[in-house]
Formats: structure tokens, sequence, C-alpha cells
């Protein structure tokens, strides 16, 4: 087997897929003008591909996209990467197992985020993908907003799932930004994201047309929600 080919014949099959993740950032809905963004991370390498900063969804290509190692320094392409980059990479570094993330300003997950309220669980849509409420980060203080601040936003995250499974959870609100989304490879982050978007949309009209009342779904229902579409015994779709 020739290595060199192999990889780079991956790597290639994964820029396809970021680029496809971010335009699909843009089609769905997720994100206006050049916010946002997406990026995968190929587990043989270590290398992270991700949209070049501030690049338009509707002309970009594969030569928008930067590679980098896992501590951010550039491999491969002459766009500069994301400011969200550090991000990023915080979350791979301390995610094991997860291959793409997304990130957007999508409009109802971000008034979430801009009220410092993790997403109610109020029913069984939002347990077929998050078992529970949608965590939302601290407010970041003074001290980190400094040059390091993207890095920060990423460990806030982190800090904020000391007792959750990221495996399992897979999104977070970062307080007045808005959400990150994770998955399997880019376009399953894409995926969840846009799942994240409807149940927020869902959990806001229920909580205006509740007047605030807060009757969220029961563990055992949510749990049968989430474990027949995710569990080890998951029977949900074609398998």
């Amino acid at each position: 087997m020739n290595t060199t080919k192999t990889t780079s014949s991956a790597l290639d099959a994964l820029k396809r897929d970021v680029l496809a993740a971010n335009v699909g950032v843009s089609t769905s809905g997720l994100a206006v003008l050049t916010w946002g963004n997406a990026s995968g991370l190929d587990p043989e390498t270590g290398l992270v591909v991700i949209k070049g900063s501030g690049i338009d969804y509707e002309s970009m290509t594969v030569d928008d996209l930067c590679v980098v190692d896992l501590e951010g320094r550039i491999v491969d392409g002459a766009a500069k990467p994301s400011t969200d980059l550090p991000v990023h990479l915080e979350l791979y570094r301390n995610f094991p197992g997860i291959r793409g993330v997304v990130h957007t300003h999508s409009p109802f997950a971000t008034v979430w985020a801009q009220l410092g309220r993790d997403i109610p669980c109020y029913g069984t849509t939002h347990a077929d993908y998050f078992p529970g409420p949608v965590p939302c980060t601290r407010t970041m203080g003074a001290d980190e907003l400094g040059d390091d601040y993207e890095q920060r936003t990423g460990q806030v995250i982190v800090e904020a799932f000391k007792d959750l499974d990221p495996q399992v959870m897979r999104a977070a609100l970062v307080r007045f930004h808005g959400p990150f989304v994770w998955g399997s490879s880019p376009l399953d982050a894409l995926h969840n994201a846009m799942v994240l978007e409807y149940v927020a949309s869902q959990a806001y009209r229920t909580a205006v047309l509740g007047e605030g009342a807060e009757p969220q779904i029961g563990h055992d229902l949510m749990e049968r929600h989430y474990e027949r579409k995710f569990g080890k015994d998951a029977y949900y779709g074609q398998r």
C-alpha cells in the first residue's frame, strides 16, 4: 500500500466533505454572509481542514480551505484559517472521537446563547438527538478576552462538559456568542447543527406560548427516544 497516496486521498476526501459542510451551513439557513465555519479532522494524520477566514460561501472552493495540525500550524493552503480555529482545535483535542465541528450564529440557538440559558428538553424531537438540556457556557471573564480569546472559548466549552459525554450531547452554546456542534464527520456535524436550530426554535416557541413554564419531558421518555436512535440497540432507520 502506498501510504502517502492513501493519506493524500483521505485528505482530499476530507476537504470535499469540509467544503460541502461549509456550503451547507449557508444553504440550510444556519448562517448569513460569511458567518460560521465548519471543519473536519483526519484521525490518521491528526490534520484539520477548516474554512478560510471571511470566505464567501457561494464562491468557496477547496482552494479556500486551510489544513493545519492540532497545534494550529499551517500545513497546506494559501487562505488564512477561520478566526475560530482555536475553538475547533480545543474541541478535537479534548473530545476524542469527534471528526467534525460546525459553528454558526443560527437565529434561535443564538437567542438562547445570548440569554445564557440551556435549551430545555421539552419533547421527543429534542430528545431524539440531545438527551437533556443543551448546555450554555458560563460568561467569560475579562482575563479570558485577550490574545488567546478563541482558545479560551474552546476551554469554557470543555469546562461545561465536566459531567457530560460529548459523544452523547453533541452541542453547546457559548454565552453571548452562539452554538458549536460536532459529530462523526463534518457532514454529521452539519446535520446536528440543523437539528439543534430546529429544536431551539421549538423550545423558544414552547417557552413563549407556555408563558415561561418549563414542562420538560420526563427522563424515561427522553431516554427512550434517544436510545432508539443512538443507543446500543437502536432500531430507527434502515440497518
